[in-house]
């Protein structure tokens, strides 16, 4: 159940706010239809969405997935094709254009968009309606020879995405022979560090705040028990 708003700060209140305001905006089927991909005005467009837009709720309502996918997500593809507009960059896949701008203050406006697209992307496929419980086969062999069995790896990866100050994301990623599990801030993303990502957890406020408020560790705790697609991380292990 939602906690009612009076119990936050005005901020809080604001931020919530703000973003109900745009909800009269939204098509109505959009809510419950599959999403699919979005032409855009440049080379780059809004990946489809793997389910409709209610297929993660309870944990994640259709109204989230509306904004988070809709607004935020499509915002990413818009801000990068005005940004790579008329550029060599708009000839580059999304992985090069990550990159070519990774660590380049002057490429830091870019970098963000174009990771900001690739980070969702994958997090939309690190979930899956009916998913969570315990991953099977290779992959958890792999965490339990990295963590020491799936209860350790379970609330290491719980508590990192919690203790990510501000916005960012929660990943587990391959590690030479093994796994370990990080935290990004803002826009920032594995392949950025030559890493390789198995599954992630987005701990932005507009992930989680219109479901949750403020209690990320019961979206976090949601999420790795209802949505986890091990199926996805298990074939970027094998790949």
């Amino acid at each position: 159940m939602s906690t009612p708003l009076s119990d936050y700060s005005l901020d809080r209140r604001r931020f919530l706010t703000t973003l109900l305001a745009g909800s009269a905006v939204l098509a109505l089927g959009g809510l419950t239809g599959t999403r699919t991909a979005r032409a855009a005005a440049g080379p780059f467009t809004l990946p489809p969405l793997p389910y409709p837009d209610n297929a993660l709720s309870p944990a994640i309502s259709a109204q989230t997935i509306g904004f988070h996918y809709g607004k935020h997500h499509q915002g990413y593809v818009n801000k990068l094709n005005e940004l790579v507009a008329g550029t060599p960059l708009a000839d580059q896949s999304l992985e090069a254009v990550i990159k070519a701008t990774a660590g380049k203050p002057d490429q830091t406006v870019i970098f963000n968009n174009a990771a900001q697209i690739w980070n969702h992307t994958f997090y939309w496929n690190s979930l899956r309606p009916k998913g969570g419980g315990k991953p099977t086969g290779a992959l958890a062999a792999a965490i339990d020879k990295s963590f020491g069995g799936f209860e350790a790896f379970k609330a290491e990866f719980a508590k990192t995405a919690a203790s990510q100050f501000g916005s960012g994301w929660a990943w587990l990623v391959k590690d030479g022979d093994g796994m370990v599990i990080s935290k990004t801030g803002n826009a920032d993303t594995p392949i950025a560090h030559g890493q390789k990502p198995l599954l992630t957890i987005d701990v932005w406020e507009h992930a989680y705040y219109l479901d949750y408020q403020n209690r990320r560790a019961d979206y976090i705790a949601a999420v790795l028990d209802n949505l986890i697609n091990w199926d996805f991380a298990a074939q970027n292990l094998a790949a």
